[in-house]
């Protein structure tokens, strides 16, 4: 409860709040690390590694500034914009009596797909190293590698996001094939394929690939065991990995969530 509101009331601090916060929180120091009633409150927090309490309510204050209310930080605290975050997603992507056909989404490793000249087989993936981020789709149709595409993403951007993108961009190439083609998108991802198929799901990227799958019931989606041998994952795996340091930059993928928490953090222990 102490927290409530802080956005409104901590964001600029005064001396006297500082104080009377400090006051509130050296009780719990003392328990904590049992120590004698004079020790200084400071060095229990250095001791205990626990910021101060201000200090903390401040970090809560400027995240819902930013994160929540849309409100631009100083430039001394962080660069970022609110435009350039990741929003969750609110409500329902479409009337709740749309779904997805029963076989559009599957969970089984389908790798007898591939041998079939009926289907054209697409695989994505994702990767993060210490070079940066990167997503990637290649096409597998009557054995020829027919296309493919990779980007590379925002250095800040996670794993799921990568894998997101690379599926989001696969969909949308399936769009613009034959309608008499059957697709089929292999993605080693399960986490990235349940929320493409929920049509609740609070991220954008996620609710954008529901409505293509929606509209277009020929296009499906299937996972598949990562690191196994297939040639088709192992394709894309490369790809991504290599996207990290040669692929074309991909703005689209906005900032996620824990990324300006952790700068807003660093910020807090600076200061």
């Amino acid at each position: 409860m102490l927290a409530h509101g802080s956005s409104a009331w901590c964001l600029n601090p005064t001396f006297k709040m500082k104080r009377k916060l400090s006051s509130i929180q050296r009780p719990f120091l003392l328990h904590i690390s049992r120590a004698y009633r004079t020790t200084p409150t400071a060095a229990l927090q250095t001791i205990l590694g626990i910021p101060p309490l201000h200090m903390q309510l401040q970090f809560e204050a400027r995240f819902t500034s930013i994160y929540r209310l849309r409100i631009p930080l100083p430039p001394i605290i962080t660069d970022t914009q609110p435009h350039d975050l990741e929003m969750k997603a609110t409500g329902w992507s479409t009337h709740p009596s749309e779904h997805l056909k029963p076989n559009q989404i599957s969970f089984e490793d389908r790798e007898a797909y591939i041998a079939r000249k009926d289907i054209i087989n697409i695989f994505t993936d994702g990767s993060k190293t210490e070079h940066g981020v990167g997503a990637a789709f290649c096409v597998l149709t009557n054995d020829i590698w027919a296309y493919q595409w990779s980007a590379k993403l925002n250095d800040n951007n996670t794993v799921f996001q990568a894998e997101l993108t690379a599926l989001h961009e696969a969909v949308i190439y399936a769009t613009h094939l034959p309608n008499h083609n059957t697709s089929k998108i292999h993605v080693d991802n399960r986490a990235s394929i349940m929320a493409s198929s929920n049509s609740k799901s609070t991220n954008e990227t996620a609710r954008k690939i529901f409505k293509i799958l929606l509209s277009n019931p020929r296009i499906k989606v299937s996972w598949v065991k990562a690191h196994a041998g297939n040639i088709g994952n192992e394709r894309a795996d490369q790809m991504a990995k290599d996207a990290t340091q040669h692929g074309q930059p991909y703005s689209h993928t906005k900032l996620p969530k824990p990324h300006i928490k952790g700068l807003l953090r660093k910020r807090m222990l600076e200061e």
